[in-house]
């Protein structure tokens, strides 16, 4: 059945727009994503399963995001002064940068998918269950893959 992309955006565009805020924490990249969200669905409208949209939506929605924080990865685009802020309202400069060169090399070889799994159970909070079923892919291989992924990058920690 053919997706009604009017309202799926009517009624969960503000769902798909909190998670690209929430990913991409800048207002203007949030609706460039979310609208971009919807492109992809006007355009694959035809194949596309509305069984699930808010999974489908929320799906789409975060690799649209993680493609475009790593393409905008080492670049920042304003002026400086929001990027100065937030550096000096944190706590612990050099643990966040650590942090994020660690995250960096650990995810730089995986694939897309454990990427977004990691996402949806690690930072999202959300079950495996519900991972699995966001994912379309049974517990076990969720829980196969983020075991994986953990085992790397303690091994990666303690290089």
């Amino acid at each position: 059945m053919k997706i009604n992309v009017e309202q799926f955006y009517t009624k969960y565009g503000p769902m798909v727009l909190r998670r690209c805020r929430a990913l991409l924490k800048n207002e203007e990249q949030a609706l460039d994503a979310m609208q971009e969200v919807f492109v992809k669905v006007l355009q694959k409208s035809d194949v596309l399963d509305d069984r699930a949209p808010s999974s489908l939506l929320y799906t789409i929605a975060t690799n649209i995001c993680l493609n475009e924080l790593r393409k905008n990865r080492g670049r920042f685009v304003n002026d400086g002064n929001e990027m100065l802020e937030m550096i000096a309202g944190m706590d612990n400069h050099e643990e966040l940068v650590l942090t994020g060169h660690f995250l960096e090399q650990l995810f730089e070889n995986e694939k897309e998918t454990t990427k977004t799994m990691a996402v949806l159970h690690y930072v999202d909070g959300y079950t495996l269950e519900q991972t699995a079923n966001m994912m379309e892919m049974s517990v076990s291989g969720v829980r196969k893959r983020l075991r994986g992924l953990r085992e790397r990058g303690l091994a990666f920690k303690e290089e």
